[in-house]
């Protein structure tokens, strides 16, 4: 692909510099971790009002309960984070007018939305990697004691859903694309959201076919999630940025 190692540089440095990340990386990573704790510390002591509106979460305690709290905030905190972030990434290039710019690169537009996802992956990783150590951390600190096996494996799941969430986002890219603004984005996203719940709830027996709602599912019952039903959720990212890609290289700005 013609000039995407060049394009990958120079979305890395955007992304290091964007305050956009920055912030949403920090509400979804301090967010979660604070929430997270502070709910656990009012059910385990005894808050009668906390642990009705957890419903059957509350039903465990120490780390299980710790973890299938957090679990619930990040899927769906975490798609809206990344939604957000992503369709600022591909949406701001249409509304602060540096679109014009990219067609007078000589880097395809293909090789430049490649590099859009790649990098944005990329920190979807890096801060679910962080936010599963902070969620660790966040245990210690309220005494939920040390970190066995199956505790380990639920954190795995946990930095899981939350990595993979950044790929359930992609539909946002196409999105403000189409809408050449991050507000169209940002509508897809909430749009996605609903429609996990709603397949939840409407299909629960099927709803681990539904890519969106996959990764949730199986982060808080592995067992009744299959291999090919969380493979879906790369196949569905991978759907629509090739989707984003083809509307970029047809793109035209008479419009």
């Amino acid at each position: 692909m013609n000039g995407l190692r060049a394009a990958l540089w120079v979305e890395a440095r955007k992304a290091a510099t964007a305050r956009v990340l920055y912030a949403g990386a920090v509400l979804l990573i301090a967010g979660t971790g604070i929430l997270g704790a502070s709910l656990t510390v009012a059910v385990e002591a005894g808050n009668d009002q906390i642990t009705a509106k957890l419903g059957q979460t509350a039903d465990v305690a120490g780390w299980p309960l710790m973890i299938a709290t957090v679990t619930q905030i990040v899927a769906a905190g975490a798609l809206l984070a990344f939604g957000i972030t992503l369709s600022w990434v591909f949406g701001r290039e249409f509304t602060d007018g540096t679109v014009y710019g990219l067609f007078a690169l000589p880097v395809t537009r293909t090789a430049q939305t490649a590099a859009k996802f790649i990098v944005h992956f990329g920190w979807s990783v890096v801060a679910a990697a962080v936010l599963t150590g902070l969620v660790a951390l966040a245990g210690f600190a309220i005494g939920l004691g040390g970190i066995d096996a199956p505790i380990a494996e639920g954190l795995g799941r946990l930095f899981t859903l939350c990595a993979m969430s950044g790929l359930v986002a992609a539909p946002a890219a196409w999105a403000a694309t189409f809408g050449r603004g991050p507000m169209a984005g940002i509508a897809a996203t909430i749009g996605l959201i609903v429609l996990a719940q709603v397949a939840v709830l409407a299909f629960p027996e099927a709803s681990a076919w539904f890519p969106i709602a996959a990764p949730a599912l199986w982060a808080s019952r592995p067992d009744q999630v299959t291999g090919v039903q969380l493979a879906l959720t790369p196949a569905f990212a991978i759907g629509f940025a090739a989707l984003t890609a083809w509307a970029w290289k047809r793109l035209q700005l008479d419009r």
